[in-house]
């Protein structure tokens, strides 16, 4: 195992229906209203832009995300990742229920930033942890939004 690669599943379980969700999932550039980890999203044209995440962790992470999929009809969005973290990151919408959702979110990335890399055995259960921390911030944020719309 490559240990500065990573794969990572979460499931959000929204109050709102799949619709609204999945076209606040399509809008990178509104994260960081959101989402308080995802400081910073600079789109470059219809299709990507470039995301400033920064977490617990003392450091930030960019990464230019490109769209690779986008299937409102079976609720997926899929990005393809370059620069400090290199690989694809997937949302799947589907309802759940009367006026619910569920959104998973998985990921499967190398870590190129360099001090991420040379941390990578002492640091995994930290980084782990700290992935599941932005996580559970970003569904609570993304269900306040979604009730203030």
């Amino acid at each position: 195992m490559d240990r500065n690669h990573y794969r990572f599943r979460s499931l959000w379980s929204l109050p709102a229906p799949a619709g609204p969700v999945y076209r606040a999932l399509e809008r990178i550039e509104d994260y960081p209203r959101w989402w308080p980890q995802v400081r910073e999203v600079t789109r470059l044209d219809t299709t990507g832009g470039v995301a400033r995440i920064r977490s617990v962790l003392p450091l930030d992470l960019t990464t230019t995300v490109r769209e690779e999929r986008r299937d409102p009809l079976a609720g997926v969005l899929e990005v393809r990742l370059s620069g400090d973290l290199d690989g694809w990151a997937r949302w799947t919408v589907t309802p759940a229920g009367p006026g619910g959702t569920h959104a998973r979110y998985d990921q499967e990335v190398d870590v190129r930033k360099p001090l991420l890399r040379r941390l990578a055995v002492p640091g995994r259960p930290l980084f782990h942890a700290n992935h599941a921390l932005m996580m559970r911030s970003g569904r609570r944020g993304l269900a306040a939004h979604l009730q203030a719309v």
